[in-house]
Order: structure tokens, then sequence, then C-alpha cells
């Protein structure tokens, strides 16, 4: 997969370097967690992220290492797989809208590779040229830093054309669904999650338009929607407003979260903020009026796209927006629950009453390297002790089970990440102690 001689990366080190993906030229960009490969060839596309040596993406093996330069006009389309970005809305050609997935200068031109920082800090940049059916042109910044696994993207469209125009840039990322051990079956235990929205425009707070509307993949838990993965085509869309999606491979116990901000007063195509498009076989019609179920060679890739779209935003000539977004990749299994700022929760913070002082238990991923601290309060919300559980790693699965010995006064209790410099860097939850005056 990628170059042999390639030497790992300094732990408190990025690197970017020149690299062999899959018979493609690429760029591999690293450190102490993570291998990002680019094939800037291939439309800009990130082909793979590598975390902990565990692939998250899905990558086509009929085209690998192949390339096919857009020619103006076709309506081919090659899915090499991977993540890039894409223009929203999709449907006919009336100049509002991409008639695509389709070969041309967004998907499939050579973009522009430059390295603007390596070191403490990896930035890299891919640049597209104008296409002129949609008048935009595409850019892309991505950059890690030396001490956590985070993946920061700007999207940025530029408006190339000499008239107005008015679009919404989405992120779109296939993630490979397929058995690890056998990878002619599917997956079982492959989910994504976001939070479904209380006043959703949607009447089941999720939209299948694509697919089988009881498509048995979907449902809403907790005011969480919730995707298992089958082997039906589909596409459903989600107005979640909260501003995060969760991928989990519950087979691996690896999970993406991707980020991204909500805008309360700005239009969304759709008014989607989040749609999954699941590759399988579809119930259709034969040309009697027949029911079938519709299956070619283009449906038998294992994927699952997850994809974030931007606000409708309209443009001048020259002008542009960018989409900014965040990955923060962990370990993480089908039981998950939510994701907070600090990482993901997959056995939610349960906190009681013992001999000793209190019990912990709970089970979660972490995003960051850092301290895993349990911060006890009074009834009144005053902190009364602060105790230092252990330090914790993104790589590795954070699972607690503590006794620990606290002042009498302590009726809630906090669990948070603190950095080496004592910076919180966000709660993994909360609990009442059960057992204590008033605690549950």
């Amino acid at each position: 997969m990628q170059d042999t001689q390639s030497k790992p990366a300094q732990v408190d080190q990025c690197h970017v370097q020149a690299a062999d993906f899959d018979g493609w030229q690429a760029e591999q960009v690293t450190n102490r967690w993570l291998q990002l490969f680019f094939v800037p060839k291939l439309g800009g596309r990130l082909m793979q992220v590598m975390f902990a040596g565990h692939a998250f993406l899905f990558v086509n093996s009929k085209y690998k290492g192949q390339y096919f330069p857009p020619v103006e006009g076709t309506r081919k389309w090659f899915n090499y797989g991977g993540d890039k970005i894409w223009p929203m809305p999709e449907g006919p050609d009336d100049g509002d809208h991409w008639p695509g997935p389709i070969s041309d200068a967004l998907d499939d031109g050579d973009y522009a590779f430059r390295v603007l920082s390596q070191g403490k800090q990896c930035a890299v940049q891919l640049e597209g040229t104008a296409d002129t059916g949609t008048g935009l042109q595409y850019a892309r910044e991505i950059v890690i830093g030396s001490d956590s696994p985070e993946i920061s993207f700007r999207a940025t469209m530029k408006n190339a054309a000499d008239h107005p125009i008015r679009w919404s840039v989405q992120s779109v990322t296939q993630y490979d669904t397929a058995d690890a051990a056998n990878p002619v079956r599917f997956n079982h235990d492959f989910w994504a999650f976001t939070p479904a929205n209380p006043k959703s425009a949607y009447l089941d707070t999720y939209h299948v338009r694509s697919g089988l509307a009881d498509d048995p993949s979907f449902s809403v838990k907790n005011e969480v929607f919730m995707l298992h993965w089958l082997d039906l085509q589909s596409e459903v869309w989600v107005d979640s407003t909260v501003g995060w999606v969760a991928v989990v491979d519950g087979a691996s116990r690896y999970a993406m979260v991707e980020r991204f901000h909500f805008d309360a007063a700005a239009e969304y195509p759709g008014k989607a903020t989040v749609i999954f498009y699941k590759n399988g076989p579809a119930v259709d019609v034969d040309a009697n009026g027949i029911a079938m179920i519709r299956s070619s060679a283009e449906d038998a890739p294992f994927y699952m796209e997850a994809e974030l779209n931007s606000p409708m935003v309209k443009l001048g000539p020259g002008e542009s927006y960018t989409f900014a977004t965040s990955w923060l990749p962990t370990r993480a299994g089908s039981t998950f629950t939510t994701a907070t700022e600090a990482g993901v929760v997959t056995e939610p913070l349960a906190a009681s009453t013992t001999k000793e002082g209190v019990k912990l238990t709970g089970a979660f991923g972490v995003f960051y390297r850092a301290r895993l601290v349990a911060r006890f309060a009074d009834a009144d919300g005053w902190e009364v002790a602060s105790v230092a559980l252990r330090n914790v790693d993104p790589a590795e699965e954070v699972r607690i089970n503590e006794r620990i010995a606290t002042p009498q006064a302590a009726t809630k209790v906090s669990l948070h990440l603190v950095d080496e410099m004592g910076s919180d860097l966000g709660q993994l939850g909360e609990a009442e102690i059960s057992g204590k005056a008033g605690g549950s």
C-alpha cells in the first residue's frame, strides 16, 4: 500500500514526503498516530487515512494505480474511493445543479500539491483548476499537528466564472464497510451516528431520499440518528444541528468523528446538513413493471459515504467561501452513545458510594493524549476534590473501574482530559453519585 522505504515519523514531529500508494504517485503526511495518503491527480483526493494501523477509507480495487483525465461532455464517473469535495445541490442540467457524480475538473482534475509547513505542524494544500460547467474552482488545505491525531480541513470554493453563482460545498468521505477478515462479505457491525434534530423539517427526523423508506438500517434512539450498515442502496438526509457525525467500526473498535459548524441562520441544500449513502443493490421494477433487485458491478463494493454540507453560498466573480471541518479518530465499539469535546462515550460514566469513597465506571475513546482527571463537586456545584486517574491515548480504549477516596461532601463527579500544561481539553461525562444526599 505505502512506500516500504518510507521512514516512520519522529514522535515529536509530523512529516510530508512522496510515496507510492496502490500504484499511484502520492504524498504522505504522517505523525505518531496518522498516515494520510493524497493522490493529487485524482481530483485532489485523500485516498486513505491510517490511524494506529487501521485503514478507514474505501479504495476501489477496480481502479488502483489508474487515472482517467476528465473529458468534457462525458457522463462517465470513475469512483476511485477516498475522500473529496463536491458541489451541492445535485440534479438535472439546469445550471443550478451539479449533474454528478461525473468526470469533470472538480472530481477528476489534476490538483496542484503544495507543502505549507511541516515539523510541529504539517499543512498541505491541493488546488484544482476551474470547472466551466459550475463556474467553481476548488482548493483544500489539510493540517495535522505533532501532538494529536486531529485532522483539520479547509475546503474553499471560488467563483471562477464571470457571473454570480450559488452553491454548497460538500465533504464526501467513502468509508470501507467490507469485512476485514473476509472482504467478499460486508461488515455486519458497522455504524454511523449523528444527533437528530428535535425540530426537524423531516417527518421521522430524517428523509430517505432514495431506497426503501422503511430501510431497517435507519433508526432514532435517545435523539440520535443511527445507521446500521446493510447491503441495500439508499441515501438518507438528516438536518442535524449539533455539528458532529460519528462513523464506528464495531468489529475492529475504531471510530472517526467528523465535526462541522452549524449556522442556524443559513440555508442548507434540501435542509440537510448531513447525508449518508449506502452502496449496494436496490429495489426496482423491470420493463414489465415487475419488482426486481437491481444490481451491477458498481453495486458490489462495500462502502458508505458520510457527507457534510456547507450552507448555500452566493458568490460574485472572484469571491470565495471556505468550509471548515475536522476529523478526530479514536477507539469505540457499536455501543457508542455520544461524542463530546474530549472523546466518545461507549459506556456512560457511573458513580456509586463505597466504604472507601466512590466507585467510578465507564468506557470511552479519547481524542487527545492527556491525563484523565475526575473532578468532584458538592451539591452547590463547588469543586471539592480533583483526582488524576491516569494518562490516556487516542489509540487505546479507556475503561475505568476505580475506587477513590473522596470528601463526604461530594455529590457529583465529572471526567475530564487535561493536557501537560494543565489546560482542560473537555469533558467525557458527568454523573450523580448514587447513594449520596443530593444524588440519585
